[in-house]
């Protein structure tokens, strides 16, 4: 069974971006092995490195840096959920895949978004972003637009009302993720 990782990508107080993230890890709990990685609990300094890490053997990261590479290294692929911040995906986001080193590259990632438009400049953001780490990124993704404070309760639960709308394709992303995880492992070797 697949290993994902979900990404709560906003670090921001009251967000409710965590509990999306929460939702979206329940429903990929019935298809893969799922944990939730919050970038609270990864405060990475603002990248400043000479080099790229992914084009870098020889790259030694800040002790902040090596935790978070190395915990996303363990993953076979990622749902990033993301909230949208002046027409882009968050700034700590970004931040967190400069990071990154090879180890990531052929994986794949969903994306999951919210905001007013549903998220899709965060997710625009990202479809460019995210090939720079040589993942895969899924051709569909999930655009929330309805109020995540009221559509989800605090325990990650959907209420009912919004279950025939939008949200419903969680199902069928959290599926694509767990396959495409399958796949490109394979591929790995």
């Amino acid at each position: 069974m697949a290993k994902i990782a979900v990404i709560v990508g906003s670090v921001r107080e009251g967000r409710v971006t965590g509990k999306l993230a929460k939702w979206v890890a329940a429903e990929v709990a019935k298809v893969a092995d799922v944990e939730t990685l919050d970038l609270k609990d990864y405060p990475l300094p603002l990248f400043a490195e000479g080099k790229s890490p992914r084009y870098s053997p020889d790259y030694s990261p800040v002790p902040e840096g090596k935790k978070w590479i190395d915990k996303m290294a363990q993953f076979d692929g990622y749902v990033i959920v993301t909230p949208e911040y002046n027409r882009a995906m968050p700034g700590v986001l970004k931040n967190a895949f400069d990071y990154l080193d090879s180890r990531v590259a052929d994986k794949p990632a969903a994306i999951v978004a919210h905001g007013v438009t549903g998220g899709a400049q965060a997710v625009a953001s990202l479809r460019v972003t995210l090939p720079g780490n040589g993942l895969v990124v899924l051709p569909n993704a999930l655009f929330f637009t309805d109020g995540v404070g009221d559509a989800i309760d605090e325990a990650g639960i959907l209420k009912e009302e919004f279950q025939d709308g939008p949200q419903g394709q969680l199902g069928g992303l959290s599926q694509a993720i767990a396959k495409y995880a399958d796949a490109l492992k394979a591929a790995r070797g």
